[in-house]
């Protein structure tokens, strides 16, 4: 076990990507868009790191347009609420014990990979699935999940130092 006083990097708000005709993201969006629509997908309930099918499903719609199924949806019930509850207790002794520099890095990771490779991914499913525009999409999914990763790591990190003196 190490002494050592960690420090994160100081959060900035991420950077809105303008969407100009032409521009790379622009390209990027319209491809990934296009990909998603065409697509049907199943999603199931994930549930203590597991895949849950409960046969009981709906249909997720573009907002903007009804007839247009995106994916099935597997609904969960009582059951599926008591063995999430479940699975979260399970797992929280772990989790609650893990360095905070460890917790922390998993956060700043997850907002790197959604700065970069998943940015469209997001921004893509967002436009689809609610009717956002590209400038909403960006603004309303990946910035603020980003600067809500980012700096509530570095909230964490302000929390600790900041610990009373009382026994």
């Amino acid at each position: 076990m190490s002494n050592a006083q960690w420090r994160t990097p100081n959060p900035v708000n991420e950077p809105v990507l303008p969407y100009a005709p032409g521009s790379p993201e622009r390209a990027a969006l319209q491809q990934t868009v296009q990909k998603m629509s065409a697509e049907h997908i199943e999603i199931p309930l994930e549930i203590g790191g597991k895949e849950v099918r409960t046969g009981r499903t709906g249909k997720a719609t573009k907002p903007h347009a009804h007839r247009h199924e995106l994916a099935t949806f597997h609904m969960g019930g009582a059951a599926e609420v008591e063995a999430a509850a479940k699975a979260a207790a399970k797992a929280y002794p772990a989790w609650s014990t893990t360095p905070w520099a460890d917790r922390a890095a998993i956060f700043l990771k997850a907002a790197e990979l959604l700065a970069g490779p998943w940015r469209q991914r997001l921004n893509g499913s967002t436009m689809v699935g609610q009717s956002k525009n590209p400038f909403q999409a960006e603004i309303d999914a990946a910035c603020e999940m980003i600067d809500f990763w980012r700096f509530n790591v570095r909230f964490m990190e302000e929390i600790y130092a900041e610990q009373p003196l009382s026994t």
